[in-house]
Order: C-alpha cells, then structure tokens, then sequence
C-alpha cells in the first residue's frame, strides 16, 4: 500500500508505457497474420494490407473493445491470490506487461508468428510464482490452453485441406472454371458472409452490450448468407463482371477465378481484423486498466476493472503502430515462408481460421488466432503435397509456439525483481 501511495501517478505513468509496448507487439505480431495470406497470395501489396488492417483493428479495440477488462488474464491466477496485496499486483502487471512486450517485439524480429494471450499468461504465471506462490495458480487452465496448441491447428488445417480439395474438384481442375465459378461463386460467398457474421456478431461486439442468443445470431448470420448469395447470383451473370473477367483472361479462366477468391478472402481477413482488434486488444490494456483502478481507488483490487477513456484508445494506436513498423516480417513467414498462396489457396486458409474461430466460440475452447491460421495455412499446403512445405520455417514456428509459455514466464521474474529494487 505505501508504494501506490507514494509513487501512484508514477506507476500509472509507467504501466500506460509499458501497455503500449504490449499493443505494439501484438500489432507487430499478431495483427500481421490477419493480412499475411492477402499479401502472399498478391491480392494486396503491404502497404495496403496495413491500411486495411489500421481501419479495422482500430475499428474493433476502439468501437468493440468493452468497456470493462479482466484484471488476471484467463483466470489464470484465483480472483482472491492478491488481496491486501495490491503492492504485489501492481508491479506483477508491470512486469507481465513489459515481458509480453519484449517477447512480442524479439518474435517478431526472428519473423516467429506468436501468440500475445498465451505471452501474456506465461508472464502472469511468472510473477505470480515467485510473489504467491504456484498454488495460486490454476493448472487446469494452463493444461487447456497447451492443448489448444495441437487441436485449434489440427481443426483449422483439416478445414482449409476439405475447403481447397472442394475448390479445386468443382471449379479448377474442370474444363470451363470461369463457368463453374459463375456456379458456384454465390454459395461460397455466402458460407463467407455466414461465418463473417458470426465472427463479427459473438467475437467482435460482445463487449458492447449485444446479448444475442446463438439462435439469434445464426439467423442473423444466415439472412445476411441468403443476400449474399442472391447478389452472387446476379453480380457473377451481369456484364460488369463478365467485361472484368475478359479484361483478366488467360484463355483458361484461371485469373478470373482467383479475382473472385481474392474478393471473398479480404471479405474475411477484415472480419477477422475487427474480432482480433476487439479481443486481443485486452491483453495489452487488462494489466494496465487493473494498476490504474488499484491506484484511483488506493490500492483496492477488483476482478474486473472498468477502463478509463484514454485507455482504450492507447492500446488500439499502440496495435496500429506495432504494424506499420515491423508488421512485415511476420507477414513475409505466413504469407509466402509456409507454403505458396494463391487467392484461391489463401481464401481456404482464413475461411478454415475463421470457422475454427466460430467453433471455439461455441465449445469454450481456448484459442490462438495465431496457430489457427498456420494450421490452416499447412491444410492447404498438405493438399499439394508435403514437398510444397517449407519444413524448415514450420519446425521454427512450432519451437516459437512451445518456448513463448516458458520466455514470458522467465521475462516476468527478472523485470519484477529489476522493479521491486527500483521502488523499494
């Protein structure tokens, strides 16, 4: 208690600092695999993958990111570990925070797609097992999240190989694929829009007050999916398109047909945006609301801290400027260093993403958007054969996955006891 009230504004200070180098790195790290299958594939260049992706990450922390965040990320730690210890708490959030940040920033220099929530609780864990002690600590959470490392990535990469594998027998490998699109064009628009609306609807607004029911939102979902399909229908039959497709004709139809993939899969990757913008973005303002509510409220802690007006705001910049600084090298290993993307073969990888998102929605199932689309991404890569992977970034990216528990976790104690000598 003494040190909230003799360096209270001070710490604010510090851990505001501390937050954004956490939103930085995930901007780096994680907003980066959103757009790196749009990059890869050529349907974008990088510059614009970053301006799509500021729009609609920024969209999603700003406008959907809730106005409350949890104080212990994942229910890692018991709710009760740190009363009458906000001391401990404050300087445990600012070293989990500071952690996170560096692990995200390091990862994403080496071009290591990472994932910020599983940096985040590996920090938590850290500090709290030098601080509280282990039995704080609740492993089964922890034994969850360790198995979403195999099931999420197996789920999204059987996903993308059923929706490549379905592409491939009913639109390219005919004798007329620009036709066959024409066929089947609307129905994959309008699985898009189906699942974009879910994803939109239970992952980025339910921090805004939408409470609809999984019914609700499958209707809503499903109405949008029937519009779409019956734009489909006439847009893929009117004579703008068919002008568009002769434009891009390479005799065979093939170019037409990945423009119409090309549309549906940045459809998805700015759904995804805007989900990821307004979940993950707690990972960096959680820590920094709760030292900010313990010190406004003089040493108080509370399960849930509700977030003053900057907060927010800082954490969506900070997302947005991790990014444009150094979003390119991770970008580079989703989108070009797994396996070669076409806009046909990266529509198959964010669609599985997303509807593996969708699942573990529904299930509870602890999630990385991260390992999600590399999984996605190898289903579509195994589809061709295991000579179109790149074997050697796949065993990186998995040693990346395992170690990021463990370096968050080592990162946490040495800037806790670096702070604790600072202050004391």
């Amino acid at each position: 208690m003494e040190l909230i009230n003799q360096y209270g504004s001070i710490l604010v200070i510090i851990t505001a600092f501390l937050g954004f180098l956490m939103a930085f790195g995930i901007g780096a790290n994680d907003v980066s695999n959103a757009m790196g299958t749009s990059v890869g594939s050529g349907t974008i260049t990088v510059k614009q993958a970053i301006l799509i992706a500021m729009v609609f990450e920024l969209a999603g922390a700003y406008l959907a990111g809730g106005e409350v965040a949890d104080t212990i990320k994942s229910g890692i730690i018991q709710p009760d570990a740190f009363t009458g210890r906000p001391d401990i708490m404050v300087l445990g959030m600012m070293s989990s925070l500071c952690a996170s940040g560096v692990w995200l920033v390091i990862a994403t220099k080496m071009g290591w797609p990472v994932s910020g929530t599983h940096t985040i609780i590996g920090a938590v864990i850290g500090f709290a097992c030098i601080t509280i002690g282990t039995d704080a600590i609740q492993w089964g959470q922890l034994g969850g999240i360790v198995g979403s490392w195999f099931i999420t990535p197996v789920i999204a990469g059987i996903i993308a190989y059923l929706i490549f594998i379905n592409s491939q027998k009913l639109i390219f490998n005919r004798s007329n694929p620009l036709e066959q699109a024409k066929k089947f064009g609307p129905l994959y628009m309008g699985m898009t829009i189906f699942i974009i609306a879910i994803v939109t609807i239970a992952k980025g607004l339910k921090h805004v007050g939408l409470h609809l029911t999984n019914f609700e939102t499958f209707i809503i979902s499903l109405g949008l999916a029937l519009i779409a399909v019956t734009f489909g229908y006439f847009y893929f039959r009117s004579q703008a398109f068919l002008a568009k497709m002769k434009a891009n004709d390479d005799g065979k139809g093939f170019i037409g047909v990945e423009k119409i993939f090309s549309i549906l899969m940045l459809l998805t990757a700015c759904a995804m945006a805007f989900a990821h913008g307004s979940n993950d973005v707690a990972n960096a303002i959680g820590p920094l609301a709760a030292v900010q509510a313990i010190v406004a409220s003089g040493g108080v802690i509370q399960e849930k801290a509700a977030l003053a007006p900057w907060i927010l705001p800082l954490g969506g910049v900070g997302m947005i400027v991790g990014l444009a600084v150094m979003g390119r090298a991770v970008m580079a290993t989703v989108g070009t260093g797994i396996t070669e993307l076409t806009p046909s073969r990266g529509f198959a990888a964010q669609f599985a993403c997303a509807v593996t998102v969708v699942i573990a929605s529904g299930t509870g199932l602890p999630i990385s958007t991260t390992q999600t689309l590399v999984g996605a991404i190898l289903g579509v890569g195994f589809a061709r054969g295991i000579a179109a992977l790149n074997l050697g970034i796949i065993r990186n990216i998995i040693a990346s996955w395992v170690v990021t528990l463990p370096a968050g976790a080592i990162l946490s104690i040495i800037f806790y006891y670096i702070l604790s000598a600072f202050f004391h």
